[in-house]
């Protein structure tokens, strides 16, 4: 993995109290993490099940995002 490159918000006391990271390394971080969660949820396999029709209006139901 290769190496994140941060710089570091002190306060008064020079105590780091943030961080900050260019935005193509938070993109890569939050797809990431994504990827990860979405991987948790199948591998925690309930048992149900969707046909492709009932998965296709289910989909069509959700949030549209961005």
């Amino acid at each position: 993995m290769e190496s994140i490159k941060k710089k570091y918000i002190i306060d008064e006391n020079n105590n780091k109290i943030a961080v900050q990271i260019d935005t193509e390394t938070y993109q890569k971080l939050e797809d990431l993490l994504e990827n990860y969660a979405l991987v948790q949820l199948m591998k925690e396999d309930d048992g149900e099940r969707l046909e492709v029709r009932e998965a296709k209006e289910f989909y069509k139901k959700l949030p549209k995002g961005k």
